[in-house]
């Protein structure tokens, strides 16, 4: 499956999207405990894990545009 970010959590299910841009529904049995929206995971060996440096960069790269984009009002 490769690299999975979690968009959002409705009840016990992560909707999830792929690298392709495709969405995937994961029951929130099959994540780490704990995991939340914006988070980056791999499957490894039928398991999924939080990639945590990848979900750090992502929210860096968010924070970055954001501020970008207050500085142009």
């Amino acid at each position: 499956m490769g690299m999975i970010s979690i968009d959002r959590i409705e009840g016990a299910v992560a909707v999830c999207e792929r690298e392709d841009r495709t969405m995937a529904q994961i029951p929130l049995s099959r994540l780490p405990s704990g995991v939340k929206e914006g988070d980056c995971l791999m499957e490894v060996n039928g398991h999924f894990v939080v990639d945590a440096q990848e979900t750090q960069r992502r929210r860096e790269e968010v924070l970055s545009l954001h501020a970008k984009l207050l500085r142009k009002k």
